[in-house]
């Protein structure tokens, strides 16, 4: 499996110049994180290895990133709100269920409730326990090894031990 990190958001902008949460919602891919996937899209397509399905976490910074890469690999794209990042900034303030499927007609967003993200006070611990459900799940899945996955930098931490930069990718064996 193929894990990816979204690309630069409004919020990693302005937290990595400052250090403080600048209060954006859900934000969106910036230009510059735009490209940045573009680029991982276009690796992606040179690989030995394919990659016949994407999920995504149903974030919009997420969801833009898979969106990108689908229209460049021709991947279907499913939400997996498992995948989604610890809930502890403004940033981690999700869309509306009914508002994101107005923004991507074409995704299935019936596996979320209306308003699905959890208070921004979720625990290490509940990210952890969230990571291994993610894992058995996927280690259960037949196409686990064509699959790719855009998720956040502290899910990806908790479920890997590595810090990912934007728009980058690792390999993952859920089966380990």
């Amino acid at each position: 499996m193929l894990l990816i990190r979204h690309g630069q958001s409004e919020f990693n902008v302005h937290y990595n110049r400052t250090g403080r949460d600048p209060g954006i919602p859900d934000p969106q891919l910036t230009a510059e994180g735009r490209a940045q996937v573009r680029r991982a899209a276009l690796a992606l397509q040179r690989a030995e290895r394919p990659v016949r399905r994407l999920l995504t976490s149903p974030y919009t910074r997420a969801l833009q990133t898979a969106e990108i890469i689908a229209g460049i690999l021709k991947l279907p794209v499913d939400v997996e709100p498992l995948v989604r990042e610890h809930a502890k900034f403004h940033c981690d303030i999700g869309t509306q269920r009914s508002l994101l499927c107005e923004a991507w007609p074409a995704l299935n967003f019936e596996q979320i409730e209306e308003t699905w993200w959890p208070a921004l006070d979720e625990t290490e611990q509940q990210v952890l326990q969230r990571a291994h459900a993610f894992r058995t799940r996927a280690a259960a899945w037949a196409d686990w090894p064509e699959l790719a996955v855009v998720s956040h930098w502290g899910f990806l931490l908790r479920l890997t031990g590595k810090s990912l930069q934007n728009a980058e990718t690792a390999e993952f064996d859920p089966t380990r």
